[in-house]
């Protein structure tokens, strides 16, 4: 006989509840981008400052959206009531600031997922938000632009690594040709589009880009019934790296000089946070730091050394993300097996502020002679 599910069970949690706080008076219109991944939902809300912009209201919340799509194809319906709640709340923000400049987008789940579509139909039903899937090189692009400022002066070529739940974005920027003072901005460059004319100045060359269809989740998941916890990851590591066949500029020359890798992700910040010994989490000594390949191994191997239920247990990684620390380990591995460098950028930033940043640099309101 099959078990009976408890009273409730299943049933969607009361709507959260609006915050009453009076907000601070603004001189100029506030911007919006929201990023809902296999993962994670995440949103900022910003205004326009100088050359950048200020983070004035912020989300994120780890909705699993993609929980058990690998075997199924499809959304499940308790990974749809998650993230639904978590965008009720998005909504909510979104109306108390009244924000009417925004981009909202889905990434790998909703491409890969037979009913993606239908999801986001419903989505714009129940919360009014309309999310638009995006393709991979939009992605890629727009993780690019968010990284710029992270890119030293004497870099000749780069290497932006973007590791999402469900997909893995890599780009190769050579910036040879462009001035040194010039280098953050040909980036930046980059957010409408890596190919085309550009008529504010210099743009970077993109020598080659890739969207591997493997995530933190979507790696893992492949695993999953690999019981031996080194054995697993050594697999996992492998097989992204099998991955990147197609993916090899410059992979032959082996550079240091001059060669720079940016790393954006849970799991780079993650493993930032385990090297510096963080219980709480301080995005301003993790944005930016660098590590060296040495330091990344380190902590790898700690991992290791801890197995799953002292990975579960362990603060610097947090409950949120110690299930998917060690399928990213793998592919930050993988990365620094093809390509060795001294030192990998850490980057708290992506999607979400490659689209603040491309949103307000089309409206124009950006002050390009800052800075």
């Amino acid at each position: 006989m099959a078990p009976k599910r408890p009273d409730g069970a299943g049933a969607l949690p009361k709507p959260p509840v609006e915050s009453t706080a009076p907000m601070k008076p603004r001189s100029g219109p506030l911007y919006a981008a929201l990023d809902l991944g296999t993962n994670s939902c995440r949103m900022l809300i910003a205004e326009p400052q100088g050359e950048q912009f200020r983070v004035v209201d912020s989300f994120s919340k780890s909705v699993q959206l993609g929980a058990g799509l690998e075997k199924s194809g499809r959304l499940s319906r308790g990974s749809i009531a998650r993230t639904i709640q978590a965008l009720r709340i998005c909504q909510q923000k979104l109306r108390r600031h009244r924000v009417t400049r925004m981009r909202l987008v889905a990434t790998e789940a909703c491409r890969r997922a037979d009913n993606g579509t239908q999801f986001l139909d419903r989505v714009a039903r129940e919360t009014g938000l309309r999310l638009d899937i995006i393709r991979p090189q939009e992605e890629a692009q727009l993780a690019v632009v968010s990284c710029a400022p992270l890119v030293s002066p004497g870099t000749d070529q780069l290497l932006v690594v973007d590791i999402g739940g469900g997909s893995t974005e890599l780009v190769w920027i050579d910036l040879t040709e462009v001035p040194r003072d010039e280098r953050v901005r040909s980036i930046m460059r980059l957010c409408n589009g890596f190919e085309g004319p550009c008529d504010e100045g210099p743009r970077a060359r993109v020598v080659d880009w890739i969207s591997v269809p493997l995530g933190v989740a979507t790696l893992r998941d492949q695993f999953q019934d690999v019981e031996d916890d080194a054995a697993r990851f050594a697999l996992m590591s492998w097989f992204f790296e099998e991955n990147l066949a197609e993916f090899a500029p410059y992979k032959e020359e082996q550079m240091r000089e001059g060669f720079q890798i940016v790393g954006t992700s849970g799991t780079v910040t993650t493993v930032a946070a385990s090297h510096l010994g963080l219980r709480r989490y301080d995005r301003n000594r993790v944005d930016g730091l660098r590590m060296t390949s040495d330091e990344i191994d380190r902590v790898i191997r700690s991992y290791l050394d801890l197995g799953p239920e002292g990975r579960r247990r362990d603060p610097r990684i947090g409950l949120d993300r110690h299930a998917l620390i060690m399928s990213g380990a793998a592919i930050l591995q993988a990365l620094l097996r093809c390509w060795p460098t001294d030192r990998l950028s850490v980057a708290d930033r992506g999607l979400r502020e490659g689209m603040l940043y491309a949103q307000m640099a089309a409206d124009g309101v950006l002050d390009r002679g800052a800075g």
